[in-house]
C-alpha cells in the first residue's frame, strides 16, 4: 500500500453505539475505512477494535486527529493510541551471544518484511560485533554485573534516546531488565522457550530431553518486571519424539524462536497489538 494510513487502537468500557461513534468520526471528516475488526471481552466489560483508515482526503491534518478524537473517546472512559504507516520506527536489538534472531530479524527488515530501521544494537558480550559490523549497524558494549547494573542501564536509556528507539527487541539477551528500566521504556519485546512441563533456568534442552518432551515451543511477549510473565504476542509449538537428541531439540528451538520473535515484531509494527491488563488483542 502506497497511500499513509491512520490507525487507531482502542478499548473503552462495553456499551451500545460505539461502533457507529468511531466509524462516524472517520467518516464524517472525509475519511475511507480499510480496515476495521473489533472483539468484546465480557469478563472485562471492554470492547476493543482496530480501525485503519486512508489519509488521503481526510479532512483533518495529522496533528489536529488526536486532540478532536479525543473529545468522543474521553466521555467513553476509553484508552486509545493512533499510529501513521509511513511513520519508519527504529528498533534497537538487544543480544548477549546467540545470533540467530539476530540473523533473522536483519534479513527480514532488509527484505523488507516489516517497515522499520535497525540502527543499534546493543550487547552484554562483544561477540556479535561483527554481525554488526557485517550490515553496518551501530555496535554498543554495555557489559552489566550485579554491581554496575543501575549505572549501565542508565547508560542503555540514554543509548535510546539518542538513537531515537521506538522498540527494543530482547533477541536472546540474556539478562534481566530491571523494573525501574521497564516504567522508563516499556515497549519491549521478549522471546523464550516454552516447554511442558517448565524448564526455567541454565541448560533448559538438556532437562527437556531428559525428561522425554513431546512438544517444545517459543513465546514472545512484553516486558514486565515480572520476568518472562508480560502480555504474550505471539507463541507456536513443534513436536519432537524419541528419536531427537539434545542438538535436535536445540535446533528445533531456535527456528521456533526466529519465527515467533519475527511474528510478534511484524504484529506490533502493523500496529495490530492491544493490550489491556496482562492480555493482548491481535488482530488479524
Amino acid at each position: 500500500m502506497t497511500n499513509p494510513t491512520a490507525t487507531l487502537l482502542i478499548s473503552c468500557p462495553d456499551q451500545r453505539g460505539l461502533v457507529a461513534k468511531f466509524a462516524n468520526f472517520i467518516y464524517s471528516n472525509g475519511g475511507n475505512i480499510i480496515h476495521a475488526d473489533q472483539h468484546t471481552d465480557f469478563a472485562a466489560g471492554l470492547f476493543l477494535t482496530r480501525i485503519e483508515w486512508q489519509l488521503e482526503g481526510f479532512n483533518l491534518p495529522r496533528e489536529f486527529i488526536a486532540p478532536a478524537f479525543n473529545a468522543i473517546a474521553q466521555p467513553l472512559g476509553a484508552k486509545w493510541e493512533i499510529r501513521f504507516s509511513d511513520t519508519v520506527p527504529h528498533i534497537a536489538i538487544w543480544v548477549s551471544r546467540q545470533d540467530h534472531c539476530l540473523f533473522d530479524l536483519i534479513w527480514r527488515q532488509r527484505a523488507k518484511e516489516f517497515v522499520a530501521e535497525i540502527p543499534l544494537i546493543i550487547s552484554n558480550h562483544a561477540n556479535l560485533k561483527v554481525v554488526a559490523e557485517q550490515f553496518n549497524i551501530d555496535f554498543q558494549h554495555v557489559p552489566i554485573t550485579k554491581d554496575n547494573k543501575s549505572e549501565q542501564e542508565a547508560k542503555q536509556l540514554e543509548l535510546l534516546r539518542q538513537y531515537k528507539i521506538d522498540l527494543v527487541v530482547l533477541a536472546k539477551y540474556m539478562q534481566i531488565v530491571s523494573a525501574d528500566f521497564i516504567n522508563q521504556f516499556p515497549q519491549i519485546i521478549n522471546i523464550h522457550h516454552s516447554f511442558l512441563p517448565a524448564f526455567i533456568g541454565a541448560n533448559p534442552y538438556h532437562r527437556a530431553f531428559e525428561r522425554g518432551v513431546k512438544i517444545i515451543g517459543a513465546t514472545a511477549h512484553y516486558a514486565t518486571a515480572d520476568l518472562d510473565a508480560g502480555p504474550i504476542i505471539e507463541q507456536d509449538v513443534v513436536r519432537v519424539s524419541h528419536r531427537d537428541e539434545v542438538d535436535d531439540l536445540v535446533r528445533k528451538g531456535k527456528d521456533l524462536e526466529r519465527v515467533v520473535l519475527a511474528r510478534a515484531v511484524r504484529s506490533h509494527l502493523q500496529n495490530r497489538v492491544l493490550v489491556y491488563g496482562n492480555r493482548t488483542v491481535v488482530f488479524e
